[in-house]
């Protein structure tokens, strides 16, 4: 690529995703993105075993985008040259009977990563303000003071919705954890034409719904309450980035691109220095070892 893909794919204060792309094949071809993915998550694995041995930050990615946007193949292709013991994956669903006895942001906190080790929400606290403003109906179940009905929501509702997260978010910055946040942009041909196919497919019709149609059916809202939250959460220590994701191997390597560019700049992040007393006597405890063979 020509330009810079953090710069190009950042999220602006004056957000709009009109003028972010679904695609740029233009730039570089589904096939040399595969090439250069090969590279990077190598690269990126070995960073994350540093990461792991130095101790103290911890890694979040975040990805949200809408059905079939590519967010599970994604982690697949990124994190494969990954220790299994580096990565942790979480995919939030419709909150559980235990989930909604707590605040909307209990369930995303108790899975954030451990230092030294990488996590990735597969979908992430952000559906908090977009299935539930698409659906404000859902907001009921969190049986909050004052709410009985949808007409009860204060107007400031979702402002201070946004404040709530960039707050949780500023909180695991200041304590080691470095915030990745990748809004997968899907062209809602691409989807229609990735439904089909799950369709077509035997062996991927179980991941088709028929309430992906209705979602679809609410595009509009989708876009515009994701421009939205975009907008007001995208923080300089928590950026947002909308990536093209109408083709999926440019997407993934964007995204690990993005990853490995940002983590090479934490010059800090060592192995930790081998004591003196191991040091002095290397030659010792090799030979104690050797005579045991």
């Amino acid at each position: 690529m020509k330009k810079n893909a953090k710069k190009l794919f950042a999220a602006r204060k004056d957000f709009k995703l009109d003028n972010y792309p679904t695609s740029i094949g233009d730039e570089i071809s589904p096939e040399e993105a595969k090439s250069r993915l090969k590279k990077i998550r190598v690269e990126l694995s070995a960073l994350q075993d540093k990461m792991y041995a130095h101790n103290k930050y911890a890694v979040l990615v975040c990805l949200q985008g809408m059905d079939a946007a590519g967010k599970d193949s994604l982690v697949r292709e990124v994190f494969k040259e990954f220790n299994v013991r580096g990565v942790v994956v979480n995919s939030f669903k419709t909150p559980t009977t235990l989930e909604l006895q707590h605040n909307y942001l209990w369930r995303h906190a108790i899975a954030l990563p451990e230092k030294g080790k990488f996590g990735v929400f597969n979908r992430t606290h952000y559906e908090n303000v977009l299935v539930t403003r698409v659906h404000p109906e859902y907001l009921l179940n969190e049986r909050m003071p004052g709410i009985t009905a949808v007409a009860d929501l204060p107007k400031n509702f979702w402002k201070k919705r946004f404040e709530q997260i960039n707050n949780f978010e500023q909180h695991m910055v200041d304590n080691g954890t470095i915030l990745f946040k990748f809004f997968l942009h899907l062209s809602k041909k691409e989807q229609r034409d990735r439904l089909l196919r799950r369709l077509e497919k035997g062996k991927h019709q179980w991941k088709f719904s028929v309430g992906d149609l209705a979602e679809r059916e609410r595009w509009d809202d989708y876009m515009h309450c994701y421009e939205e939250a975009i907008k007001h959460t995208s923080t300089d220590r928590a950026p947002w980035y909308a990536l093209p994701a109408d083709d999926k191997d440019i997407c993934r390597y964007l995204v690990a691109h993005i990853l490995l560019e940002t983590l090479k700049k934490y010059k800090d992040i060592e192995y930790p220095a081998v004591g003196d007393a191991v040091k002095a006597n290397v030659q010792q405890y090799k030979a104690q070892l050797e005579q045991e063979g």
